[in-house]
C-alpha cells in the first residue's frame, strides 16, 4: 500500500498548540488507498527539514503533505510557491530570527508544488469548505520547510509528490474571526485534510 507521510508543526510565538499538528494527529491510519504515517516538526529553521528528511528516509512514502498554521487566514491555503528566503517577523522556536537570507545558496528562486492544486482546490469548495490556492507560504519556516521538500523531490526523489497546506488557526465552534468570518474548527480542517490526500491520491 503505498504510504503518505503528513506532518504539522509544535505551537510557536507564545501560542499553547498549533492547530496544524492538532489536526494532523487525528488522521485515521488510512485514507483511500494511502497508508498514513504522522510526523510533529519543531518550528525550527534549523530543525525542522532535517526530522522531515530523516522520516522521509524511514517511511518512503510516495506523498508529503506539510501543514502549517496561519493564524491570519481563515480558509485552507493551498501553496503552489516555495520561494528561496527566510525572513523571519518573529523568531522561531529556537531563538532565530532569519532577516533576508536564502535557505540554500546558489539554488533557484522557487520550486512549484507537484499537488494538484486546482483539483484539490476543486474538491474542498465543493465539500462547502472555504479554500484558496495561494501563491506566498510566507518567508517564515512553513516555506522554508516546504523549500526543502520540494528541492529534495525535485532533485533527488522524483517519485516523490509534495506540498503544503496552511489551516487557519486554532478556533473553538463560537470563536470570532479577525474580519467577522465564520470560524473553522479542528473537525473542519481535519475533514480538508482528508479531501487534499484524497484528491492528491488520485494522481499518484
Amino acid at each position: 500500500m503505498p504510504r503518505a507521510l503528513i506532518s504539522g508543526f509544535e505551537p510557536f510565538g507564545g501560542a499553547s498548540v498549533n492547530a496544524s499538528f492538532e489536526a494532523v494527529r487525528r488522521l485515521p491510519g488510512r485514507i483511500g488507498t494511502l497508508d498514513i504515517t504522522t510526523l510533529q516538526l519543531p518550528t525550527s529553521y534549523a530543525r525542522a527539514s532535517k526530522v522531515l528528511l530523516d522520516a522521509i528516509a524511514r517511511v518512503d512514502p510516495v506523498l508529503v503533505l506539510c501543514v502549517g498554521e496561519a493564524g491570519e487566514r481563515t480558509a485552507l491555503n493551498i501553496e503552489r510557491v516555495a520561494i528561496n528566503v527566510q525572513d523571519a517577523r518573529i523568531a522561531d522556536n529556537d531563538g532565530a530570527q532569519p532577516v533576508d537570507l536564502p535557505i540554500v545558496d546558489g539554488a533557484p528562486a522557487a520550486y512549484f508544488t507537484t499537488l494538484p492544486v486546482r483539483a484539490i482546490h476543486e474538491s474542498l469548495a465543493a465539500a462547502g469548505l472555504s479554500s484558496a490556492i495561494s501563491n506566498s507560504a510566507g518567508t517564515f519556516v512553513c516555506n522554508h520547510l516546504f523549500y526543502t521538500l520540494m528541492q529534495f523531490a525535485l532533485t533527488e526523489n522524483k517519485r516523490l509528490r509534495g506540498g503544503f497546506l496552511h489551516v487557519p488557526c486554532w478556533r473553538s465552534d463560537t470563536a470570532a474571526t479577525p474580519n467577522g468570518t465564520p470560524p473553522m474548527i479542528l473537525a473542519d480542517i481535519v475533514r480538508g485534510l482528508t479531501i487534499v490526500l484524497e484528491a492528491s491520491a488520485a494522481t499518484i
